[in-house]
């Protein structure tokens, strides 16, 4: 589909799709690119209205200079709108993740480099693909031709900021639909004016006469810290709005139908099983696909998933084709279409109506996956997977105790986030620690030799060291984790762990290896070496440390220095013929 770019007012002038070029703009960036804090946030914002002759049509890309593909326009066309089964009157939010299709979209690209180094694995920018965060309104209104005003608001990032992106919504949204570009060109000035997101660091980010204050998670945090202390707010007028994370969803509303199988997803997450969410609504969809793909954490989720996807995708007949089996991706989806399109995927989970009230809603059934026929399928799991480990009985005594006793749902997600951490990290710990047995002694690092190289991941070994090193010791949980484990081995989590791993402790031998040399007397290494040999010690010196200095390795300040001086003096007792080649003027 060919989806124009409205009219809209993108002239020069001022207008919302003109390239800031005013005196006052240039000066206040002189010594950064155009919409560098804009984008170390966001890719761009989009509107996206309902016309009577085209269906959905972008109306609006802001900034102007960011480049969209025709494929990607009409993905945010139809990822904007919730399918017409849905039935979404009043606000909607929810969120979609695409494929980015490639190119460089503008000129003033983020390096992602510095941010990820410190982010934790799950937190990470987007490499490929796009995350959309939408607010959506269908009201009635007689001025319009259909009889309904239909309009979303898109922020498109990279960043899996879930919560922060809906709150800075809610806040958009309503004042953008009643006042419309003037107040959006107001609101992308003022993003242009926050601080980057740092990992590790408490941020005030003013919006619209409101400071909302976050915490950007970093990788060296206990992954159970409280919410951040509010900072002087001396300057702060008026106090700020502190989100207490910018991802982390209300797990329980999220899986309060499904409490019951908690477990079991959590198992076919962790194996990277091809799963269908079928909701009612894009809300519902997006926020259960985003909760299954957070219960892994610590362990980063390395599969591909889609929080809401329609019929007219670019990549439905990839996803959905029957000639190979199912692709390892998490599907959220509301067409009831998908039932039987999807009826061969080993895994459906039909979601129902949601329940306004505190009541827990009556719980989705287990069933097998030949009763998947008929397109008014009752809500259930539909699947013939047998769960490896037995369900935790108190934790969900303690939940239903907790729904009695009107207990607030942030305590109950934290029970149940509390309880799937320690799930994870009981599965983990064993492969962690039989992986740190792989690396090479410190004591055969030498400095004139090539590291020693880590050893290899011998499944069966690590098999046997679970009986006296296994999960039993931080799990009270009974069942077959040998089974559990020897499925996981053929997952995408395996292979995204165990790279990661394995380039992290090769990052750290360099880094011993590096301190061996700046440790060593270089002078006397010097004494009987040829000129050959000493200028392959400096070009391999010099690389270790660019390697270092683009925070590659994890070395210290004061290594880096004396390795500096190593090269120079080195440099220094060579012929100076070398030294002009080795050191330029």
């Amino acid at each position: 589909m060919e989806v124009p770019v409205g009219p809209g007012p993108r002239q020069a002038g001022g207008g919302l799709g003109a390239t800031r070029s005013t005196s006052s703009g240039r000066a206040a960036r002189t010594a950064e690119m155009p919409w560098a804090r804009f984008s170390a946030w966001l890719e761009c914002v989009c509107v996206v209205t309902f016309d009577l002759e085209l269906g959905q049509a972008l109306e609006l890309v802001y900034p102007s200079d960011f480049r969209l593909t025709d494929k990607e326009k009409s993905s945010i066309c139809y990822l904007a709108f919730p399918d017409s089964h849905s039935g979404c009157l009043g606000d909607t939010q929810f969120s979609f993740r695409m494929r980015q299709c490639g190119g460089q979209r503008s000129l003033w690209q983020v390096d992602d480099r510095s941010y990820n180094n410190k982010a934790p694995l799950a937190l990470q920018r987007e490499p490929a693909h796009y995350l959309g965060y939408v607010y959506f309104r269908q009201v009635k209104d007689s001025s319009v031709k259909r009889g309904y005003f239909q309009k979303s608001l898109v922020l498109v990032s990279r960043l899996p900021f879930v919560r922060l992106f809906q709150s800075l919504l809610s806040l958009i949204a309503p004042e953008y639909f009643e006042k419309l570009a003037p107040c959006l060109e107001a609101v992308c000035n003022e993003i242009d004016q926050w601080p980057a997101p740092v990992p590790g660091q408490t941020l005030n980010l003013p919006i619209m006469g409101v400071v909302i204050q976050v915490r950007i998670p970093s990788r060296v945090d206990k992954l159970e810290s409280s919410p951040p202390k509010q900072c002087d707010q001396e300057n702060l007028l008026p106090a700020p709005v502190v989100l207490t994370s910018v991802h982390e969803l209300d797990l329980f509303r999220c899986f309060r139908p499904v409490l019951a199988h908690v477990q079991t997803l959590w198992e076919l997450v962790l194996l990277g099983e091809p799963l269908v969410v079928l909701a009612p609504s894009p809300d519902v969809s997006s926020e259960l696909v985003l909760a299954l793909t957070s219960c892994l954490q610590p362990l980063k989720f390395c599969c591909d998933f889609r929080p809401y996807f329609t019929i007219h995708d670019s990549e439905f007949k990839e996803l959905t084709t029957r000639t190979q089996a199912p692709p390892n991706v998490v599907l959220g989806v509301t067409n009831p279409f998908f039932i039987k399109t999807l009826q061969h995927w080993p895994h459906v989970l039909r979601i129902g109506e949601p329940k306004m009230s505190g009541d827990l809603p009556k719980q989705v059934k287990l069933k097998k996956p030949s009763r998947l026929k008929t397109l008014d399928t009752k809500p259930g799991l539909y699947t013939s997977y047998t769960a490896h480990l037995h369900r935790d009985k108190a934790l969900l005594k303690r939940l239903l105790k907790g729904v009695q006793k009107k207990r607030p749902w942030d305590v109950q997600s934290a029970l149940l986030r509390r309880h799937l951490l320690e799930l994870t990290q009981s599965f983990i710990i064993p492969l962690e620690h039989y992986m740190a047995s792989l690396m090479p002694l410190q004591k055969n690092i030498t400095p004139w030799k090539s590291p020693p190289q880590i050893c290899p991941f011998r499944q069966d070994d690590f098999l046997r060291s679970l009986e006296h090193a296994g999960p039993q010791l931080t799990c009270i949980l009974k069942g077959d984790w040998l089974g559990l484990y020897r499925r996981f081995f053929k997952s995408p989590h395996f292979d995204g762990w165990y790279r990661q791993r394995h380039k992290e402790m090769a990052q750290k031998l360099e880094a011993l290896h590096l301190e061996a040399i700046c440790e060593a007397n270089i002078e006397a290494w010097m004494k009987d070496k040829s000129e050959v040999e000493v200028v392959d010690l400096v070009l391999k010196l010099r690389e270790k440390l660019v390697r270092a200095q683009g925070h590659q390795l994890p070395v210290k300040e004061v290594t880096l220095q004396r390795a500096q001086l190593y090269i120079d003096t080195v440099i220094g007792s060579l012929p100076k013929d070398l030294q002009a080649v080795l050191c330029p003027p």
